[in-house]
């Protein structure tokens, strides 16, 4: 896959959220250059471990692990990941998962991935923001926050029988979806990789 990549990315604010359209044209490269540029602030020593949130039993709550799924087939070098289909992370195990993660790594980035419930305009958009992710909220759970940073997809409308419209989400939707920010991914941390071994060219 070769999508165009921009490497003044690292110029975007990163304190304002990125809310994109899965369905745009340019939703990856929109989303990678983001992520690219959070990238770029992670020293080369600290890990960056992605937590993919949600469960397989859910069409809707599935984003997270379908995300980690695609993710682990790319093999990504130097990305720790947690949270795919066969293994999920989800309400019963997110506490335990989140204490391994902070006994195995020094100082761990985290990325927590989530899906989301929101107006009914918003539906189909993919977020990125710097901080947690509350898993659970739009169900009324109390879970960890999770994340250095985030990036939620709203895979449906929320505010009256939350449970009831996650099981009944499009799965077209979230595969879609889960798609683009799996491919997002890949083109945003192997753009790092390539940055980091880039000698810079010396201009007099």
């Amino acid at each position: 896959m070769k999508i165009p990549f921009h490497r003044d990315a690292q110029k975007t604010t990163n304190n304002e959220i990125l809310k994109v359209m899965h369905s745009e044209s340019n939703s990856i490269e929109l989303l990678s250059e983001r992520l690219f540029a959070f990238l770029q602030q992670v020293p080369p020593h600290q890990p960056i471990v992605l937590v993919c949130v949600g469960t397989d039993r859910s069409t809707g709550d599935s984003l997270g692990p379908l995300v980690g799924t695609q993710l682990k087939k790319y093999a990504i070098e130097g990305l720790h990941l947690f949270g795919t289909l066969d293994h999920p992370v989800h309400a019963m195990n997110l506490s335990e998962t989140l204490t391994t993660i902070n006994q195995h790594f020094n100082n761990p980035y985290i990325i927590a991935v989530d899906a989301c419930l929101g107006q009914l305009t918003s539906v189909g958009c993919i977020q990125i923001g710097q901080g947690p992710v509350k898993p659970g909220a739009g169900v009324n759970k109390e879970l960890p926050p999770v994340g250095n940073m985030h990036i939620t997809g709203i895979v449906n409308v929320g505010g009256f029988m939350e449970y009831f419209v996650l099981q009944n989400t499009r799965l077209s939707l979230v595969m879609n979806m889960s798609d683009i920010i799996a491919k997002s991914f890949y083109t945003a941390l192997t753009s790092k990789l390539r940055w980091k071994t880039t000698p810079l060219v010396r201009i007099d």
